[in-house]
């Protein structure tokens, strides 16, 4: 009888792990369509949430301890007040430590932001690097905390994959649950970030996996709410802005003055994006020239940061007290002017210096700034048939923000979550779209795109010109003692003439050279060292290479509309 029962026991036992396994593998291969992949995508939701929320209460706490302030969102005004000689060795201390931390952790010194994360799902199945975006997180915190000029959001945003990553490892996803469950990381970060669950949805669909497909839509949506819940648990149901009045539109009078804003706002985007770029290459060639050790470039760009800051404190930080002034309408014209110009000075010498932090809150600055500058003029212009100047402030910070992320829709409704004015949609939409189009003509549809362009990773023109960069051309090639390999002779005849590929090369070094010598195959080779002849691993064939890249690109048109 004992035995009997023991045996019913293993049985139940056994039918249990099998349907878990069984529950497991439906999850890793098929996650998005199954609803044990929401638990999971609620897990993600409520971690990314909190750690969001850890991190922006961290910035507070540590922000009013060095210095010595109550009052985290009024930093500017109780700044102003305080010895110069804080003001300056602040940054300069920060930086220095960020320094050390990404020389220590990071091979190239560089801070992980959201740039990579758009890297990691069109690339790497939606992972990302853990150990260099952890010492990211810290290096951003760290500078965000003693006066670097930049916004919380890109390394939330990072640290969220970072999350997503961990949990892809341990599950072993495949590719299309590694970047939904990388969508719902960054969801939930930015709508825990911003309380703006909507945004927060669209930012990961529009960004990050740069499709809107319906499987990833619930799931998504699921870990966005679930990162707004945890931000209202600590910061309730209120908005990041609040305006003072309403705005009025007088509708299609007004809206040509729009249009001419969205324009000036592109422009603006794209100056912001050059600047950072241009003092990234600045810092490259000095550093070089000097001969200056790698972890001292954050220390000296926070020198340059705590300068400016004796004389203009406004650039500390995030900037939302600056915004919320100029939302608010209470600055003149010129210190309008003069905040742009020094704001796009500040963010480009934080992120050319290799600080760490995000754009999305200077750029948010940047615009509102902009956007209450045009107003001023227009209804000093125009004053009867004119509205409120906040109300282009309001559409100014939308238009920039939108046009330096390449994100117009997300980011039209993260303002009206920001601000809670959703009755003027119409003003906002129109200087967001024109914005948006004039500046993703003139750099590569955003500054993250633009970011990975300059690493020679091609993804603002689509699957096309990327995929073929996943292939690596040993895992495609046919062997050197395959069945229909090409013919030793030739290929040694080939190598002689100087063509061949490297084996650890991608279908994306491999192709042109098809073009250039109109062969049906390459030769693999691998090169030891000088002294020895390559050795032969097989051979390239081009009709492999392109079954392998349409197949890419069918599986990648799948999983965008499904």
């Amino acid at each position: 009888m004992k035995t009997e029962k023991t045996s019913f026991l293993k049985v139940q036992v056994d039918g249990f792990r099998a349907e878990v396994s069984k529950a497991w593998r439906l999850v890793r291969s098929q996650g998005p369509s199954q609803v044990q992949f929401w638990f999971i995508a609620l897990l993600i939701g409520v971690v990314a949430g909190f750690v969001a929320l850890l991190f922006r209460m961290g910035i507070e706490n540590l922000q009013a301890w060095a210095y010595g302030t109550d009052d985290v969102n009024q930093l500017h005004s109780f700044a102003a007040g305080l010895d110069w000689w804080i003001i300056l060795l602040l940054p300069i201390f920060g930086g220095l430590v960020v320094g050390l931390i990404l020389h220590h952790f990071t091979e190239d010194a560089r801070v992980r932001s959201v740039g990579d994360v758009i890297e990691g799902s069109a690339l790497e199945n939606g992972r990302v690097e853990v150990k260099q975006g952890l010492a990211s997180a810290v290096a951003s915190f760290i500078t965000l905390c003693t006066g670097g000029s930049s916004g919380r959001e890109g390394p939330v945003v990072h640290l969220a994959a970072v999350v997503s990553t961990t949990i892809c490892r341990i599950i072993r996803a495949d590719g299309i649950t590694g970047r939904d469950l990388l969508g719902c990381a960054v969801a939930a970060a930015v709508s825990a970030s911003f309380n703006a669950p909507i945004a927060g949805a669209l930012f990961a669909l529009e960004v990050v996996l740069r499709h809107f497909a319906v499987h990833a839509f619930a799931p998504i949506v699921i870990a966005s709410a679930a990162g707004t819940v945890i931000n209202r648990l600590a910061y309730g149901d209120v908005t990041e802005f609040v305006l003072p009045t309403d705005n009025f539109l007088a509708f299609y009078v007004e809206l040509p003055a729009f249009i001419m804003l969205g324009i000036l706002c592109g422009l603006v985007a794209v100056v912001l994006i050059r600047a950072i770029f241009w003092v990234e290459d600045l810092g490259t060639t000095l550093q070089n020239k000097l001969r200056m050790h790698r972890a001292l470039r954050p220390a000296m760009a926070g020198a340059l940061l705590g300068g400016i800051a004796i004389f203009f404190p406004h650039i500390i930080g995030v900037g939302y007290e600056t915004t919320s002034l100029a939302l608010t309408g209470q600055l003149v014209l010129h210190e309008a002017v003069i905040f742009v110009i020094l704001k796009i000075i500040a963010v480009s010498i934080t992120m050319g210096g290799r600080m760490g932090g995000g754009v999305f809150s200077p750029a948010m600055m940047v615009g509102a700034l902009t956007g209450l500058a045009f107003g001023i003029v227009a209804t000093g212009i125009f004053p009867t048939v004119s509205g409120e100047e906040t109300l282009y402030a309001l559409a100014g910070m939308g238009a920039v923000a939108a046009a330096v992320l390449g994100a117009p829709i997300s980011t039209t409704l993260i303002v009206f979550e920001l601000t809670g004015d959703w009755q003027t949609g119409l003003a906002v939409m129109v200087s967001v779209s024109i914005s948006t189009a004039i500046s993703s003509r003139m750099v590569d549809m955003s500054f993250f795109l633009t970011q990975l362009e300059r690493r020679n990773v091609h993804l603002a023109a689509g699957p096309q010109a990327y995929l073929l960069a996943t292939f690596k051309v040993a895992s495609v090639m046919r062997a050197a003692d395959a069945p229909r390999a090409a013919p030793r002779e030739e290929c040694w005849d080939m190598i002689r003439d100087g063509i061949c590929v490297d084996g650890n090369a991608t279908l994306e070094q491999a192709m042109p050279i098809f073009d250039a010598t109109n062969a049906a195959f390459i030769p693999v080779v691998v090169f030891r060292n000088d002294d020895e002849p390559p050795e032969l691993w097989g051979a390239l064939f081009q009709v492999d290479a392109l079954r392998a890249f349409n197949r890419a690109l069918a599986a990648t048109a799948a999983e965008e509309h499904s």
